[in-house]
């Protein structure tokens, strides 16, 4: 196995054609539209040519975006990225339509292995199925729009001791022994927050009103369930999320008391506040798992290199593609992603690290996630690397979990390095509360769309506290609750995707468990899953790894039991 990666060559379109323009791309369109497919072999090199046409373009796309998010103060890089979403993507949309009917229609489509085509047809079905002409500028303008949360919050700053901070860098402050300093830090945050607070609620109402009319243009009640459809859930309903939501209540809430109220005896305090979660006792120093973000990428090939050396290979081939971009800076777009390539393979991340424990695992994470783009980009077709974001994120989960093992490279205090251990394990088990409040929060959202600005931060604060420990003390911060969900990037930019951080870390720690009986044959599972791509279902994806796409109460109890106990052994 190498991460030599290879660009696809071209058979279909030039060698040096870029995507300027809708009049550079039509005639390909055309062709593939006018094209006589007369046999199988005709109907196989049909697909060929859509699919290198698909990733020229998506490549293109994703560019765009990528310039962008590494800088939202330059306008042209913004205009770039409008330009594609207002004035390409729409005159796509119409034909991809007429595409997708000419493949079902044709008789030769029943003579390809339907097996291997079985997920691909599936989801080409869906799509004509929820076609609109008239949705055409409504996804134009919410590619526009979501766009906008990255340019607001990448623009907000506060100032500590005379310098200035994004509101990434400051997190690193939460971690200080002077608790002064922590409460200083998290009201100026959400102080900071608060000054783009009806902005940001503006841009929700008119992404929630436009994305409201595409659903009722498709024919469905809400956009939850035509999202839902979009995003092709075959394999689950909203019935199994709403039993999701009841069993992290019922399995893993009275977990997180207990963490909350292991810190709260840890740091010696009467009561435990918001700021205080990631700070240590007095005379125990943050963990400062590194200086640079050359450090923390060199640093996470020797960790990748130690799990198997085919997975450090890939970070070094990104690295020497330039395809990363890891440090905090003014002027960048929050948050971390990694970024699918599909003509040149070899994916792009993006990160804020500002030397903090959570960059590590932001690393490891989308380092996961960079591995998927590898082990798919020999597939046959582009749409078969289209895999669903519930394998995709067991794919990054699963390695912050393997990664574990040798975190001695970022820590050679072993006292530090069972601290960073504890902070990873913890994180398992408070994630889900939060996941299941933004999950909620969505059904909620798009059930009512048209609520008020006022009726959707009383919902939001009803469902947060459903969730709550009963550990933080959150009195006299009220504001800062009601405003909670405007950091969450996901409910702006990728609406109803948050149920699979879920559903993907029970798939994690899954793992994880075979890992610690097996490591070989666990990360052999892993490989061999992620290598399918989207060519299975869900349930056969995780077949595949070892694992059973179950998230029954029993199964989320046997699962959280386990992290328990692993993290019991650190003690």
């Amino acid at each position: 196995m190498t991460a030599d990666i290879q660009k696809i060559p071209r058979h279909f379109l030039p060698e040096d054609l870029t995507v300027s323009d809708w009049e550079t791309i039509e005639p390909y369109f055309n062709d593939l539209l006018e094209r006589k497919i007369d046999s199988k072999e005709a109907m196989e090199k049909w697909l060929k040519d859509m699919s290198e046409l698909e990733a020229v373009i998506s490549e293109d796309s994703c560019w765009r975006q990528i310039k962008m998010t590494c800088d939202t103060t330059d306008k042209k890089l913004e205009e770039s990225f409008n330009f594609f979403c207002m004035e390409i993507q729409p005159k796509i949309q119409p034909y991809a339509f007429a595409l997708n009917k000419k493949l079902v229609e044709s008789p030769f489509t029943k003579e390809l292995d339907q097996e291997k085509f079985f997920t691909y047809l599936r989801s080409i079905r869906k799509s004509i199925e929820l076609f609109r002409e008239e949705n055409i500028p409504i996804h134009a303008e919410l590619a526009m729009l979501q766009q906008q949360y990255g340019v607001i919050t990448g623009r907000m700053t506060i100032e500590v001791e005379g310098k200035t901070y994004t509101l990434q860098q400051a997190s690193k402050f939460f971690e200080s022994h002077d608790r002064k300093l922590r409460e200083e830090i998290y009201r100026k945050v959400n102080e900071r927050r608060l000054q783009d607070k009806d902005e940001l609620n503006k841009l929700f109402t008119e992404l929630i009103t436009r994305r409201n009319q595409e659903a009722l243009n498709a024919g469905f009640e809400n956009y939850r369930d035509y999202k839902f459809k979009e995003l092709g859930r075959f394999d689950y309903t909203k019935e199994d999320t709403f039993r999701f939501h009841e069993s992290v209540k019922l399995h893993v809430v009275p977990l997180v008391n207990k963490i909350y109220q292991k810190k709260k005896e840890k740091l010696k305090l009467d009561v435990l506040r918001p700021w205080d979660v990631e700070a240590e006792p007095e005379g125990t120093e943050p963990l400062t798992p590194f200086e640079t973000g050359a450090e923390l990428l060199n640093k996470s090939i020797e960790v990748f290199t130690k799990l198997r050396p085919f997975f450090g290979d890939c970070l070094r081939q990104m690295n020497a593609m330039k395809r990363l971009d890891v440090e905090s800076r003014q002027g960048k777009a929050p948050g971390g992603y990694n970024m699918p390539l599909a003509e040149t393979g070899a994916p792009f991340i993006f990160m804020n690290a500002a030397r903090s424990m959570h960059d590590v695992t932001t690393m490891v994470h989308e380092g996961g996630h960079a591995i998927q783009s590898f082990l798919t980009h020999s597939l046959e077709l582009s749409s078969f690397k289209d895999y669903p974001m519930e394998i995709a994120e067991v794919a990054s989960m699963a390695m912050e979990l393997f990664s574990m093992d040798h975190w001695d490279v970022f820590f050679q205090n072993k006292e530090d390095l069972k601290r960073a251990k504890e902070h990873q394990l913890e994180r398992v088990i408070t994630i889900f509360p939060w996941i299941a409040v933004i999950d909620k929060f969505q059904h909620w959202i798009y059930e009512n769309p048209n609520h008020s600005p006022e009726e959707r931060s009383q919902k939001w604060v009803e469902i947060f506290h459903e969730f709550s420990d009963n550990v933080i003390d959150y009195s006299g911060l009220e504001k800062y609750v009601e405003n909670g969900w405007q950091k969450q990037l996901h409910l702006y930019e990728v609406p109803f995707y948050y149920i699979e951080y879920g559903i993907a870390q029970l798939g994690a720690i899954g793992l994880w468990m075979q890992y610690k009986k097996d490591p070989e044959k666990a990360l052999d599972n892993y490989v061999n899953a992620l290598s399918l791509g989207g060519t299975k279902t869900l349930p056969e994806l995780y077949k595949t790894a070892g694992l059973k796409f179950d998230f029954s109460p029993e199964n989320i109890k046997t699962l959280m039991e386990f992290v328990n106990e692993e993290m019991e052994k650190l003690e």
